[in-house]
């Protein structure tokens, strides 16, 4: 496993079953103060990355009262994880194997887990794979019943790409196309959505996925509802859990939510308002629920 700090974190890598070389930040593996409580570890959605987390990974490692070891994980393909030639390889499965590898790497035997939509998913799995492993849980507007209208959304924007010329165009872009959904952002906030979202290469900016993920998603079939994952989270049954919801989320229904805190009567919700899918963890509110329910567990 390779290490090498930088500010506020160290980045770390290290090889998945199948030899890929997979990328994860670690925030406050040296601070002692850190290693009191189980760490926290991070997923990002379909084709998002650790960097997401960055400012959320810094407010929870360096908490004044309980700080906490906070790993962001890239899934292979995505951000500075290798890209699998095997492009069938992109899927919940694999990379819900390539969560429990990092966890080994890394000497986790149980953590908080926050899982941000597909991250989501690949936890509902871990449940069911390695329940031991997840102390509790925390689902960033994903539950066990996807909406079509949101999966579609996610579709028709992946499928009409628009390469910004710079940082401020990627920044505006991203405000054009989610500004209804989040009038909670800031311009800094746009901004810091594009440096998580987009990377530098010879030709411009790029998002920084392996195209052949966003090109599963814009040939999915999406007339039809997918599976529903109730019997998995069925096994969060004993688990602490905060459900956070955006306001105007497309993909997680109110109708979800409510049927989820049925059957888990002891789960926290939490609504991001003026957030859309999905919410950015790190604003004030957000982080501070966020804070509690780790203070409370």
């Amino acid at each position: 496993m390779f290490s090498n700090t930088t500010e506020g974190f160290e980045e770390k890598t290290y090889l998945s079953v199948d030899g890929l070389k997979l990328y994860a930040r670690d925030y406050g593996a040296g601070n002692p103060s850190a290693s009191v409580s189980p760490p926290v570890i991070c997923l990002p959605g379909l084709t998002r990355n650790s960097r997401d987390f960055h400012q959320l990974a810094l407010i929870l490692s360096k908490d004044p009262e309980r700080p906490r070891r906070v790993i962001a994980l890239d899934y292979r393909g995505r951000g500075r994880s290798a890209w699998d030639d095997n492009k069938q390889n992109y899927n919940l499965g694999v990379e819900s194997n390539d969560v429990l590898t990092a966890c080994g790497a890394f000497g986790i035997t149980q953590a908080v887990f926050i899982g941000t939509s597909r991250g989501g998913l690949i936890l509902h799995l871990i449940a069911e794979m390695k329940p031991e492993l997840l102390a509790s849980v925390v689902l960033n507007d994903v539950g066990p019943v996807l909406e079509l209208e949101g999966l579609r959304h996610i579709q028709a924007y992946l499928a009409n790409p628009r390469r910004p010329r710079d940082w401020d165009d990627a920044a505006g872009l991203l405000r054009e196309l989610h500004e209804a959904e989040f009038p909670a952002l800031s311009a800094d906030d746009w901004r810091g959505m594009a440096f998580a979202i987009y990377r530098e290469t010879d030709d411009g900016l790029v998002t920084d996925i392996d195209p052949a993920i966003a090109e599963a998603v814009i040939a999915a079939d999406f007339s039809k509802p997918l599976p529903d994952l109730w019997k998995p989270f069925g096994a969060m049954a004993e688990m602490a859990l905060l459900v956070i919801r955006g306001e105007t989320s497309k993909l997680l229904s109110k109708a979800t939510v409510g049927e989820m805190l049925r059957r888990h009567p002891a789960a926290r919700q939490f609504t991001a308002r003026c957030q859309g899918h999905a919410p950015l963890l790190h604003l004030d509110d957000v982080a501070e629920e966020i804070r509690r329910f780790l203070r409370d567990l």
